[in-house]
């Protein structure tokens, strides 16, 4: 029963990525406005991050980016959220931008091994 079911959803999810290209295909106007709308929230994420955060800290911001994008993400809409909700008494420097990244990382299980 659950492979019938898994079976139905892949066919349906299938089905949905279909209809979604082809509506792409038929509409390249929408696909266009979702990609102006999807710029511009990139430039108001930049806009406001250029106004709480030092050059230093945005460029340690850029270059973590670079190699780990979902935290990098994260870590962009807490400032943004912050900064918005009034929560920021002072700019991001480079020193509070390493302590706001080391908080956020998973922590990183050590595995002690002990010789008998």
């Amino acid at each position: 029963m659950a492979d019938d079911l898994e079976a139905i959803r892949r066919k349906r999810l299938e089905e949905m990525q279909r209809q979604q290209a082809s509506q792409q295909e038929n509409n390249p106007q929408a696909a266009y406005q979702q990609e102006q709308a999807q710029a511009e929230r990139e430039a108001k994420i930049h806009a406001v991050l250029r106004q709480v955060t030092t050059p230093e800290a945005r460029e340690r911001l850029t270059r973590l980016k670079m190699s780990r994008k979902e935290l990098a993400e994260q870590v962009e809409s807490q400032i943004v959220g912050l900064a918005q909700n009034g929560r920021l008494q002072s700019t991001i420097d480079d020193e509070k931008m390493k302590a706001l990244l080391t908080r956020m990382q998973p922590k990183k299980h050590d595995p002690k091994i002990t010789r008998l």
